[in-house]
């Protein structure tokens, strides 16, 4: 009889450990909520105007056009914007010039490249980098609806592409400045990108040769065109182009933003879509992402190809409010990936994934996190099956380092874990990735 009751007790006892693990998650969940709905309630639909409107204002960015003119060209064009981004308060801004000599069938002039940087710091030790960026160039067909690179005098305004991804930029930038953040953040707008994402591929260059931690590219090019050029319509859709494979770490960071975007702007559908960008397209996430970092890029749900790349690209043909709709899915991710912790580690010293088979027949998920532990409430277990594109079940573990899932194979399914801070914000997930197998070569003679 005592044994039965002692049975019992332990029952009731584990059955409330995971009440309590799972209130504790929901909690977290609503907390992070209400702080990230504060922050993007704060996008002023006014300011994005002014930037677009003033940016479009200088006829055209084309990286080869003049270069010190007060009001025309891209040389003012950046004057302005580097005024601009120093004018907040808390950012370190940079000017990251370089010169180009002639090269290529784009560049066909000696010019100068001018990326703007405005970093953020964060209070990681690590420090961890967020990019979140646009390009401010622009480039327009000539008379005879053909690229002439040398043709850099046609009106190019680039409201669309991409003063609208500026202007989030800098919006952003205002509004994150206020807030005090783990990772650090470098808003930045690229030159260079209708030349062959110049601008952005020395960047990602230099940061790879400097050993720069980078978590997460964040690019937005094309953000406010609503209707397309065959009269589609649609305000509340937002594209996210993520590389493959389906758990790399571009697809991981997409997945993330989906569920921030869609947890604070239920409205808003944020669209993932799997493949590395556009057919025949690119853009500024790219560079990072052959540089092994993950990257992703956000682009309008229904484009407008008679407008791209011509004098109409301007201001009347754009959707501010969805611009800004598409700018507040953007800072809640960052934001909330900024005030995270990092993501633990699922890798041993050799790169093997730290998932084993338990007993036998459960999944015994284990990680390391080397941060202070004050800083977080504990750890999140994800699970989806190997074929479905989105998580689809998670678990609150608490401050452990381990997590078994009793009577559940481990080649059946893909296993993931966050980091969650004690605000409830999630840190990126970290898959356990079968790692590939490589080519066997032996010695042998044949017998014959």
């Amino acid at each position: 009889m005592r044994k039965s009751f002692s049975g019992v007790f332990a029952y009731l006892l584990i059955l409330c450990s995971g009440l309590t693990l799972f209130l504790r998650g929901q909690e977290l969940g609503l907390k992070s909520t209400e702080f990230l709905k504060k922050a993007v309630a704060q996008v002023s639909e006014q300011n994005l105007t002014s930037t677009i409107k003033t940016l479009q204002s200088f006829k055209t960015r084309n990286l080869l056009s003049e270069q010190k003119a007060v009001n025309f060209g891209i040389g003012a064009a950046r004057r302005w914007l580097l005024k601009e981004f120093q004018k907040i308060s808390g950012l370190e801004v940079i000017d990251d010039g370089y010169l180009l000599p002639k090269q290529g069938g784009r560049i066909v002039k000696d010019t100068e490249l001018h990326n703007l940087v405005a970093i953020k710091k964060g209070k990681s030790q690590k420090e961890r980098i967020i990019i979140v960026n646009a390009h401010f160039d622009t480039i327009a067909v000539s008379k005879e609806g053909k690229f002439n690179y040398e043709d850099v005098n046609t009106e190019a305004p680039g409201a669309n592409d991409d003063a609208s991804g500026v202007a989030a930029v800098l919006e952003m930038a205002r509004i994150i400045a206020g807030y005090e953040t783990e990772a650090t953040i470098h808003f930045i707008a690229f030159a260079g990108e209708e030349q062959g994402l110049v601008g952005s591929t020395l960047y990602a260059q230099k940061m790879k040769q400097q050993g720069k931690n980078i978590e997460a590219v964040l690019t937005m090019d094309m953000i406010s065109n609503i209707k397309a050029g065959n009269g589609y319509i649609e305000s509340t859709r937002v594209r996210v182009f993520s590389d493959d494979p389906n758990d790399s770490p571009s697809r991981e960071l997409a997945r993330y933003v989906r569920r921030i975007g869609e947890m604070v702007l239920p409205a808003m559908t944020v669209d993932l879509i799997f493949r590395a960008d556009r057919f025949g397209r690119g853009g500024d996430h790219t560079p990072f992402v052959l540089e092994g970092y993950p990257g992703i890029r956000f682009t309008e749900a229904r484009e407008n190809y008679s407008n791209q790349h011509t004098p109409n690209d301007t201001f009347e043909n754009l959707s501010v409010p969805y611009c800004a709709d598409v700018t507040r899915v953007v800072l809640a991710s960052v934001l909330s990936l900024a005030c995270a912790p990092e993501a633990p580690v699922v890798t041993s010293e050799r790169g093997a994934p730290l998932l084993g088979r338990g007993q036998g027949y459960e999944a015994e998920l284990r990680w390391k996190w080397d941060g202070e532990m004050n800083k977080i409430a504990g750890f999140k277990v994800y699970v989806r099956d190997t074929k479905a594109p989105f998580w689809e079940r998670s678990y609150f573990a608490g401050k452990t380092d381990s997590f078994i899932l009793k009577n559940v194979s481990i080649d059946d399914l893909t296993f993931g874990v966050a980091a969650v801070g004690t605000n409830g914000l999630e840190s990126l997930v970290s898959v356990y990735r079968m790692p590939p197998r490589r080519r066997s070569e032996y010695v042998f003679q044949e017998i014959k």
